[in-house]
């Protein structure tokens, strides 16, 4: 019994790292928050329409509606008070996805512009929750959900952090 400790300690011991930093300069960088990852392209129609087209490594927008969410992109679903259900999950894709742009300042150009897209997104999130046979009461108060409380997720300011670990890396 008293070999297995020693063991233990002599493990802890050979692979503690006594300076409280590590002694290498790999790092990686990451977000929290996502939950699910899109393994095709989805391309469909919006009801949201910029004034030109938007393009980022994720997310594109074209000015006639159309949205194209690249494969690989990753979501946290729907969220709030809910279950996520396969009559939600396309509505929460797009929902992020509009949200994001809205955070990124790509979807309107002032406060008032981006509370308006937000608002259409908002009912983009309800029309898509419709065509997937989301349960009408079900469909009201997700969409009363998110147009009372989930402003704070398309602000700006609210931009998901990025994490560098371990700890202390630059």
């Amino acid at each position: 019994m008293i070999w297995i400790a020693a063991a233990i300690i002599a493990l802890v011991l050979a692979y503690h790292c006594t300076t409280g930093m590590p002694r290498h300069n790999f790092r990686i960088k990451y977000r929290r928050g996502i939950k699910y990852q899109l393994v095709e392209t989805y391309v469909g129609p919006t009801n949201i329409f910029p004034e030109e087209d938007i393009d980022t490594d994720w997310i594109a927008l074209e000015a006639n509606g159309r949205i194209t969410i690249n494969a690989g992109y990753g979501w946290d679903g729907p969220s709030g008070p809910t279950i996520d259900t396969h009559d939600f999950m396309r509505a929460a894709l797009v929902h992020d996805a509009l949200y994001q742009l809205i955070r990124m300042k790509m979807l309107g150009g002032n406060d008032l512009e981006r509370e308006s897209f937000r608002n259409a997104a908002d009912l983009e999130m309800a029309r898509i929750q419709k065509e997937d046979c989301m349960n009408p009461i079900r469909r009201f108060f997700t969409y009363m959900g998110v147009s009372l409380f989930a402003s704070f997720a398309a602000d700006p300011a609210n931009r998901r952090k990025v994490i560098t670990a371990p700890e202390g890396l630059s």
